[in-house]
């Protein structure tokens, strides 16, 4: 087949079509959102009967992943970094029931936070799950991973973790596509017992996973995805990681590095070859676009012993994605970073959109708490976290998905009174519910606002989980129906939602207000699709 131009996620969304896929579930998050979107879009997938689906969140994603592998058919899951922390628990338990059908995990990272709360590495949930890990240096390494990967998978019974960051994820390069291969069909699980967890059983099954680990560690040495490259200059080896190799490569006239380096690709950590470039080479050099894993292995407890140069000692910053410059630098080389940006060029930090509901919503909270001082909302994750910026500065916290609520409710719980929570209606069905039925369960004084704007509106418009249902879900958790009061955030409204707002601050138990108006975007998006439709008929 002819080369395509494919971001890295598209890479991987469009090797799971080839490599047999039966099903995909996720939960949008930057910058993992566009592998689900692929696979939604795409016509060969839908020929081909793939379900994709955006679930409520990465826990219920990664378990209807786990059933379809189950079932004996091909599954992925894809997240972000901190999606993972959210899929913890099934994830670390799929790793001891093993798999039946191929079953990929994509985590995508984010070094720099460019659209997250930390930078944490996935490759360390992989490391402590015991399961193998693939990292790809290039889009055409993403794709072939996935194939490699399903069938990793099923010839050892186990999930594969496939790990990109952001940098990787969101570039284009062209991708060699392989021979499609068809779906698996149905086939339950040989041991009727694998996927019971009870502890006598979880023992077996751990036993199993133990056992196969050595058996990772030999693939890894003669994994195509790692290698060792000698070089004539041994005063220094260098060991780079997934898409650092290209950031090395660039320092040097036509990629030819003068030293021994080892590109990994594929974990557990290829222990032969680091053995090998360490004995061979005066000093060691890593380079990791996340956490200092290698770096930390190789070093060991006691850190005695030659030299090893990376984030831990300064050599690269601890903090942030590499990029060609630092490596560079670490090399020895000048810094190249350029000049910078002139003062004429005004920053520009982000911020709501024009005729963004929130906008209205924020004003009427504002106006409202007046009367009280500052530092009494709590907020998570979505559009709405733009807030905290001026000219608003309306929200005091920002942590995590759900966390709006259950903050609120441990401040109303000491006496904080009123303690406001905002929340989006997609966040609010990802991970708010169980902290409102918290709120209910103990009559905390919480008011919760749950700005509806109709879908997830900061991965993309992808549709939201709450749609049509954030009252009755409300209800069905116990609030009050009386203190269950939608508002309509247009400014000639806002006399009467400031009075219904004041209301619920001085109602002394739990209350929930629904500013509720379509995201802006997705209202202009709809318009246009309507006028292309029209053209079309």
């Amino acid at each position: 087949m002819q080369k395509q131009l494919l971001l890295g996620d598209e890479a991987i969304a469009q090797a799971a079509i080839d490599a047999g896929l039966s099903a995909i579930y996720a939960y949008p998050g930057t910058p993992s959102t566009e592998i689900n979107e692929f696979i939604l879009a795409s016509k060969e997938a839908r020929e081909k009967g793939i379900v994709s689906s955006w679930t409520a969140n990465e826990k219920t994603a990664m378990e209807a992943a786990l059933g379809v592998s189950y079932a004996g058919k091909r599954a992925m899951t894809a997240m972000k970094h901190v999606g993972l922390n959210v899929a913890a628990d099934p994830f670390m338990n799929s790793a001891i029931t093993g798999a039946n059908g191929g079953l990929i995990v994509v985590a995508c990272d984010d070094p720099s936070m460019h659209s997250s709360q930390n930078e944490q590495d996935s490759r360390f949930y992989g490391k402590f799950a015991l399961i193998p890990i693939l990292e790809p240096s290039n889009q055409q390494e993403a794709y072939d991973m996935v194939h490699f990967g399903y069938d990793y998978s099923e010839r050892y019974g186990v999930p594969v973790m496939l790990r990109i960051a952001t940098r990787l994820a969101h570039s284009r390069a062209g991708v060699l596509r392989l021979t499609g291969k068809e779906q698996n069909a149905l086939k339950m699980p040989g041991n009727p017992r694998q996927f019971i967890l009870l502890p006598a059983m979880a023992r077996k099954q751990y036993k199993k996973l133990l056992a196969n680990f050595p058996h990772f560690e030999e693939d890894a040495e003669n994994s195509p995805f790692n290698g060792y490259f000698d070089g004539p200059d041994k005063k220094l080896g260098i060991i780079a990681c997934g898409i650092a190799i290209n950031y090395l490569r660039e320092n040097y006239p036509e990629g030819k590095v003068p030293h021994p380096v080892i590109k990994i690709g594929q974990y557990p950590s290829p222990k032969k070859m680091m053995n090998r470039l360490y004995n061979e080479c005066d000093e060691i050099l890593v380079l990791e676009d996340g956490a200092p894993l290698i770096e930390e292995l190789i070093k060991g407890v006691l850190n005695t012993g030659k030299k090893i140069h990376g984030r831990l000692d300064g050599t690269v910053p601890r903090d942030g994605e590499l990029n060609p410059n630092i490596v560079g630098m670490a090399l020895g080389f000048p810094n190249t970073s350029g000049r910078p940006i002139p003062a004429v060029v005004a920053n520009r930090p982000p911020s709501l959109c024009s005729g963004c509901p929130h906008i209205n919503s924020y004003q009427a909270l504002n106006e409202v708490l007046t009367a009280f001082s500052k530092g009494r909302v709590f907020s998570d994750i979505g559009c709405y976290t733009l807030g905290a910026l001026e000219p608003f500065d309306a929200i005091n916290s920002c942590v995590d998905m759900g966390a709006s609520i259950t903050m609120a409710k441990g401040a109303a719980d000491v006496g904080l009174s009123p303690s406001i929570a905002v929340i989006g209606d997609s966040t609010f069905t990802h991970s708010g519910m169980t902290g409102l039925l918290d709120c209910v369960n103990d009559k905390s004084n919480v008011k919760v606002m749950i700005l509806d704007n109709a879908t997830t509106a900061m991965t993309g418009g992808q549709p939201s989980a709450a749609h049509g249902r954030i009252e009755a879900i409300c209800k069905g958790l116990g609030v009050e129906e009386e203190h269950i009061i939608v508002l309509n955030p247009l400014p000639k409204f806002h006399q009467d939602n400031l009075a219904m707002l004041k209301k619920e601050l001085e109602y002394q138990g739990v209350s929930v207000i629904i500013p509720r108006r379509e995201c802006i975007q997705t209202i202009t998006k709809r318009k246009k699709d309507d006028i292309k439709a029209k053209k079309t008929e």
